[in-house]
């Protein structure tokens, strides 16, 4: 198993579903506390807290992919550190994160390499001010205004969660 994180887990575990779902809870629960004024129970509208919402996300984070490296430890699965690219078509070349490259052979390989955002570039003021899901999922503020490009799983949840936010 060839992953540049110290544990397994990819995009979902680190920089997708998982932490998204996460914050889905946090907008639930704000929307839900909200909406129970309907059936007779009020409550002031929550202080949001964001350094700790994010630090929980992030605890939830670290929890599942240290679980998933222990299971993959367990089951005697090599779980070897970096980036892969083929050298030819029964090798691979894995460069760790120091630039050290190794070569592996294999008979059989299976590619599950995940996903990331284009990353485009922006001059100035934009440059501040536009952001990818990974940025969105980071919580850094909760701005007064913000569009979401997308209409992915991804887009859809980070425009729940920022609208629950305020």
């Amino acid at each position: 198993l060839i992953d540049p994180e110290a544990d397994p887990g990819g995009v979902c575990l680190y920089r997708g579903c998982i932490p998204s779902k996460a914050l889905l809870h946090v907008a639930a629960l704000i929307n839900e506390t909200a909406a129970a004024e309907k059936i007779g129970l009020a409550y002031a509208r929550p202080e949001i807290d964001i350094d700790k919402v994010r630090g929980w996300k992030n605890d939830i984070i670290t929890k599942l992919t240290s679980a998933l490296g222990s299971k993959v430890g367990k089951l005697k699965v090599n779980h070897i550190r970096g980036l892969a690219r083929f050298a030819d078509a029964d090798a691979i070349i894995v460069t760790d994160s120091d630039g050290k490259e190794t070569r592996l052979s294999f008979d059989q390989a299976i590619l599950a390499t995940g996903s990331r955002p284009l990353t485009l570039q922006y001059d100035g003021e934009a440059a501040e001010r536009i952001i990818d899901s990974t940025g969105a999922l980071e919580l850094k503020r909760v701005p007064d205004s913000l569009l979401v490009v997308g209409g992915g799983y991804i887009g859809l949840e980070l425009g729940s969660v920022y609208a629950a936010l305020g």
